[in-house]
């Protein structure tokens, strides 16, 4: 797999991606088969996980893609209180069991995985391949095309409506913005694998809302999203 790198790191980026949703998707759907929920899923996002920190730290790319420090201070993220209340979301209107506890348990390990893997793809792999060769077309790529990526929801069984896929989908772009300015400015992707695994893991015990609240809830982040971007890009030091 170095090899594809060294030779095309955009090439490299869609071998991940491709296999992560590839397998992602198998692996569900073996997982529902047996009747345990998550059971090979968990598992592959963990190896999956494993494998990127092991290549990063093999080729001397922990930097690079941002498994760092911030470079800046606490105080310049305004204490990261706007990235705790958008973790909060999926709690807002409490919480239930909604699968067994052994089922719990695998889903959050492979939402922690999702997180992790999707923040290294698209703001590690995919910004930084793109960068080279244009900062606001990285930005805006990275970050539209993830948002987009949601829209698998709409086919892969999650039970979401067009509305609220419509509305997930303008959520994960305003996330692709922010976590991609924490990125370019912090030089760390830490802080947006934290968020986007929290994000993930509160959603496997977040009660089920009515369309009209959970539309709403949306529209909050969002706004919150975009707003903390718009500040941080004010806040933060100026990448070389």
């Amino acid at each position: 797999m170095h090899k594809l790198y060294e030779k095309s790191e955009l090439a490299f980026f869609f071998a991940w991606l491709v296999i992560y949703i590839v397998c992602s998707s198998l692996f569900d759907s073996l997982s529902s088969l047996i009747g345990v929920e998550k059971l090979f899923t968990a598992v592959f996002h963990s190896l999956m996980s494993f494998s990127a920190l092991f290549w990063m730290k093999k080729h001397d790319l922990l930097k690079k893609y941002g498994i760092v420090k911030p470079n800046a201070s606490s105080s310049r993220f305004l204490f990261y209180i706007p990235l705790v209340i958008i973790v909060s979301c999926n709690v807002w209107f409490g919480v239930m069991l909604n699968y067994s506890v052994m089922e719990t348990l695998l889903y959050i390990i492979s939402m922690i995985g999702v997180g992790f893997l999707e923040e290294f793809i698209f703001r590690g792999l995919l910004f930084r391949a793109m960068e080279k060769n244009g900062l606001y077309s990285a930005i805006i790529v990275s970050s539209i095309t993830f948002g987009i990526g949601h829209i698998i929801n709409l086919f892969n069984g999650s039970g979401a409506d067009i509305l609220s896929n419509l509305c997930q989908i303008i959520s994960a772009v305003a996330f692709g913005f922010l976590f991609v300015v924490i990125f370019y400015r912090s030089q760390s992707l830490l802080p947006c694998i934290a968020t986007h695994s929290a994000i993930n893991a509160l959603s496997v015990i977040s009660k089920e809302t009515t369309l009209s609240s959970g539309v709403v809830s949306s529209l909050i982040i969002t706004v919150i999203a975009i707003a903390y971007t718009l500040v941080l890009l004010k806040t933060l030091p100026k990448s070389n």
